[in-house]
């Protein structure tokens, strides 16, 4: 493979992986599908963890707000005493929501991510998982919910990470099932979205922050340009497609995605 062979890959794989991750039809399974297609291997782990970090850097941009706001009312209702203000208390619940929300996921992923990335990894059940997600994004199509950030339960939580913990399986898509719960759980769009976008921030640091050692002992010095040009590529797409992806949910248009994943899923499981 020549340089410029390499750099294209590294650049339509970050592509790849930056675009589908914040829309709910799975950025493993779609990596799974391009590296059949062109017949390519791409096992590098220094490419999966920057390009994962580069959509983290893209969430926490678009929602950086609602981080500050969160922080900030978080850090006054723990340090003051008294006359705590009404919205100070519903942001650090809302804080402590996602942290419990995150530990399923957490737990599971220490646990078995490897057995199940190997159990899951065949584009044949790509296809089958991405199926499974149409189908789920096929069931909230219509649904309105009515349930506000300073609505959420316990419960809640413990639900929407409990499916963020399904999405270990390479063709379920993160967003997809932590939507999908939470609107079934009657979260408002914009309520569903945040949570879900907000609960991919400590998971996504915390894998981050545990490949640290991976990363150091890697190819980065060899690779440094390819890696460069899939971070970039990664980040930009993430910021776009998650954009992109609000705009769809405000209008409520997941029938679309729904479609997307019954049609390149059966074309995964029969072709590929």
């Amino acid at each position: 493979m020549t340089f410029f062979t390499l750099i294209f890959f590294y650049l339509l794989f970050g592509f790849v992986q930056g675009f589908t991750e914040p829309i709910p039809i799975s950025s493993s399974g779609h990596l799974v599908i391009f590296q059949d297609i062109f017949n390519l291997k791409m096992d590098d782990l220094t490419f999966e963890i920057l390009v994962n970090f580069a959509s983290l850097l893209a969430v926490l941009v678009i929602y950086r707000q609602d981080i500050i706001r969160l922080a900030t009312n978080g850090f006054h209702f723990l340090t003051k005493k008294q006359n705590r203000l009404a919205a100070e208390r519903e942001d650090f619940m809302f804080i402590v929501y996602l942290l419990v929300a995150t530990v399923p996921a957490g737990v599971i992923g220490l646990l078995f991510e490897d057995q199940i990335g190997n159990t899951f990894s065949s584009a044949k059940m790509i296809g089958i998982t991405l199926i499974i997600t149409g189908f789920a994004l096929f069931i909230i199509r219509n649904l309105r919910g009515q349930k506000a950030d300073r609505q959420l339960t316990l419960k809640d939580a413990l639900i929407v990470g409990l499916a963020q913990s399904v999405a270990l399986i390479p063709g379920i898509s993160r967003s997809g099932a932590t939507i999908v719960a939470a609107m079934l759980l009657g979260m408002k769009q914009a309520t569903a979205l945040r949570f879900s976008f907000l609960l991919y921030i400590p998971i996504s640091l915390g894998t981050f922050m545990l490949s640290i050692g991976d990363l150091l002992d890697g190819r980065l010095v060899e690779l440094w340009l390819p890696y460069l040009v899939s971070f970039v590529t990664a980040s930009v797409a993430t910021y776009f497609s998650l954009k992109w992806f609000m705009h769809i949910m405000a209008r409520g248009n997941l029938i679309y995605f729904s479609l997307y994943c019954f049609v390149v899923g059966t074309i995964a499981f029969i072709l590929l």
